[in-house]
């Protein structure tokens, strides 16, 4: 039946066979992260505009374009969040987190929101899972949280990733380099984008993300970032290249990576899938030694990533399949419908999974409907008060006991 109302441009509906393969991705990666001792955290969808325009950067897309920005009833100004890394820190201060053993190691799952133009990969509402190791400044952090995401998509299979690694090294030795590149951007400015161009003096590391051939082609004979790093960050780098080797997970030396938001510091790296065509980033993140300090807290180096669910799920391309039932309560007569029940509520009690009819069906209708559910058995009860055990894969049928019901379904002594 057709409604006039849809969801909303941008969003969409998880139905019960994408929610099963969603299910399946979040427990392996809650597995994963338990097992590393990240522990979870949860943050407000919204958050004030400033802890944004602070911690992601004004000069961003995701700032200038795409915040779903709103006043409230007390003429504040709140955004939903377009990125997880930002509220985590506030949380971090707010929470008093440094008193705690240092690194502090996060992780969260959840929705997020940003004004983009919808196409497969990309929405509007979108979700999220990852993890943050605040207050450690060691290059093995950043192996480690580099090595769980290649673990989650090794596990969930994702075909065809490749990890691209890179260095933006710190906000001081960055600067001479920043420096370096506009000169180089300004001497280019006639085959720039007027956007690049507008950016040149405020973020002119975003100019390597354009897909115009015109800047693609003044970009490729533009200074990098690693070839200007510190003693210092170039030490840092190497160590979690050679962390990464004894690890045996490959990578790609990407000099031109950068990424979209400006708290990024040292190790930044894209885990790309071929399958996705031009969004093709399935989970990336970096290290963001300079963030807490930047919204009024300590100097705090961390390192975290992100991963979209979407995207992995669409790189998978497959749903999981319906869940089997152990068991489904069929009646005979409808005046054995409240023991049904109280049959029902005992093998879930124990354990089971099991359904009973809710459609006024007739027992031939339920027989179809439990085996459309994938019961394992059917106890039909009969109109006398007896009771039958059909096995559904044998077609073998039996008189059943549901005073021992626990020891009908085991096949022995309950």
């Amino acid at each position: 039946m057709a409604s006039k109302f849809q969801a909303p441009r941008g969003t969409f509906d998880v139905l019960p066979a994408q929610s099963r393969a969603r299910a399946r991705l979040q427990a392996i990666a809650t597995g994963i992260f338990q097992r590393a001792g990240y522990e979870t955290i949860q943050t407000p969808s919204f958050e004030d505009t400033d802890l944004f325009e602070r911690g992601v950067g004004k000069s961003t897309d995701i700032v200038r374009k795409e915040m779903f920005t709103f006043e409230d009833k007390g003429e504040r100004s709140l955004t939903l969040r377009p990125e997880g890394t930002a509220p985590i820190c506030r949380a971090y201060l707010e929470h008093g987190m440094h008193k705690l053993a240092q690194p502090v190691k996060l992780s969260y799952v959840g929705p997020f929101f940003r004004h983009e133009r919808p196409q497969a990969g990309r929405y509007r509402q979108f979700h999220q899972l990852g993890i943050e190791a605040i207050g450690t400044a060691s290059p093995l952090a950043d192996a480690e949280v580099i090595m769980l995401l290649s673990d989650l998509l090794g596990e969930l299979g994702v075909p065809g990733v490749v990890l691209r690694l890179g260095s933006l090294g710190s906000l001081d030795a960055r600067a001479a380099y920043l420096e370096e590149l506009k000169a180089h951007l300004h001497r280019h400015e006639g085959d720039l984008t007027a956007d690049v161009r507008e950016r040149i003096d405020i973020n002119p590391l975003r100019a390597f993300d354009s897909d115009d051939d015109g800047v693609q082609g003044v970009m490729a004979s533009a200074p990098t970032m690693l070839e200007s790093l510190s003693d210092e960050d170039a030490e840092h780098f190497a160590e979690v290249r050679a962390l990464l080797d004894a690890a045996g997970i490959g990578y790609e030396l990407d000099p031109t990576l950068v990424r979209g938001i400006d708290y990024y510091t040292r190790t930044i790296f894209s885990f790309v899938c071929d399958t996705l065509g031009a969004q093709s980033e399935i989970g990336g993140g970096g290290r963001y030694d300079g963030l807490i300090e930047q919204l009024g807290g300590p100097a705090t180096p961390a390192v975290g990533w992100a991963a979209g669910i979407e995207r992995i799920l669409l790189a998978l391309d497959e749903e999981e399949p319906a869940l089997g039932r152990d068991a489904f309560v069929a009646i005979a007569d409808p005046e054995q419908r409240g023991r049904a029940m109280a049959l029902v509520t005992e093998l879930r009690n124990a354990g089971f999974s099991a359904e009973m009819d809710l459609g006024g069906r007739g027992l031939k209708g339920q027989l179809k409907h439990a085996d459309r559910i994938g019961a394992a058995r059917v106890l039909i009860l009969e109109a006398d008060g007896s009771a039958q055990l059909r096995d559904m894969t044998s077609g073998e049928q039996r008189a059943a006991d549901t005073g021992n019901l626990l020891g009908e379904m085991t096949g022995g002594e309950a």
